[in-house]
């Protein structure tokens, strides 16, 4: 099994090639690395991959800016393998992560979605756990000991929604169940859940285990941020919970549909931006933010 890595990239070229180094560090060297340059300006960076000279990489220039979830479907397009993994061009995988992935396929062959164990760094690569970090880890992700957590249909359904606690470019996926099950059009900010959501609906499976391999790099002026502000998450998050419930209600997942409804963990986690918002957002975030809280 060879486990490719596509890192769709727009940005910050120091930390691309961080990504990149970071991926030739793997201690398992069965892999390989395609980057889809969304026609980003710095010139430093062909210059970059000319220079490798590693036939486990391939650097592309795509034709046009696709936008990011346009060049994330280029990436499934381009899979040939088995299974498929797509960091952010400023995320690093530990040097354990290929194997680790490959030994959860080989105990776990079937499953759709793996996640690994994460560690939360900050812009200069530091360390951190904010409170959404801690919340997800220590209270949202299934208690997998040292083995396995395993979660199918429902269950995986059930969990997702009542808390995303899971680090979307750290994910490995089995690439036909990508080909096969597409984001959602119209959902931009949410679109991850809802992608692993339709999954689940599936009867799709996920695979947690705890063991760290891959750091996540959280940035409080990133984009997710600035959709806090303006109140674009809490309309997709309240739109895209109240689809959720409606389609397990027609599969018959009742349990799931009241977790959705109730969507709990969402409405704590607005009360405790709420603050930041009425300091920063415009006034269309604020009725966002307190409509998330208190509407139906």
């Amino acid at each position: 099994m060879n486990l490719e890595i596509f890192i769709p990239y727009w940005g910050d070229a120091d930390l691309l090639r961080q990504t990149v180094e970071s991926v030739r560090a793997q201690d398992d060297p069965d892999w390989h690395l395609t980057v889809l340059n969304d026609r980003d300006p710095d010139d430093s960076v062909p210059a970059y991959f000319a220079s490798l000279a590693d036939p486990r990489i391939t650097y592309v220039l795509n034709e046009r800016n696709m936008g990011i979830t346009e060049n994330f479907r280029e990436a499934v397009r381009r899979a040939t393998g088995t299974h498929i993994t797509i960091p952010g061009s400023d995320d690093l995988l530990q040097s354990n992560y290929v194997g680790l992935i490959k030994s959860v396929i080989a105990r776990v062959p079937d499953v759709d979605v793996i996640q690994p164990g994460v560690d939360v760094i900050d812009h200069a690569g530091v360390a951190v756990l904010p409170l959404v970090d801690r919340v997800k880890q220590r209270l949202l992700a299934p208690r997998g000991g040292s083995g396995i957590a395993l979660l199918r249909g429902e269950q995986m359904a059930t969990s997702l929604i009542r808390g995303d606690w899971l680090y979307w470019p750290s994910l490995t996926f089995r690439s036909d169940t990508l080909k096969r099950i597409d984001f959602r059009d119209g959902l931009a900010v949410i679109q991850d859940l809802a992608l692993l959501m339709d999954i689940a609906f599936d009867g799709g499976s996920l695979a947690y285990v705890p063991e760290k391999a891959f750091s996540y790099r959280r940035h409080e002026s990133s984009a997710s941020q600035r959709t806090l502000l303006d109140g674009r998450r809490f309309r997709d998050e309240r739109e895209y919970f109240g689809l959720a419930a409606d389609l397990a209600e027609k599969k018959g997942w009742r349990r799931t549909a009241r977790v959705a409804r109730l969507r709990l963990v969402a409405r704590l986690h607005a009360v405790t931006v709420l603050p930041h918002v009425v300091r920063h957002g415009d006034s269309e975030g604020r009725r966002a933010a307190l409509a998330h809280v208190f509407g139906r």
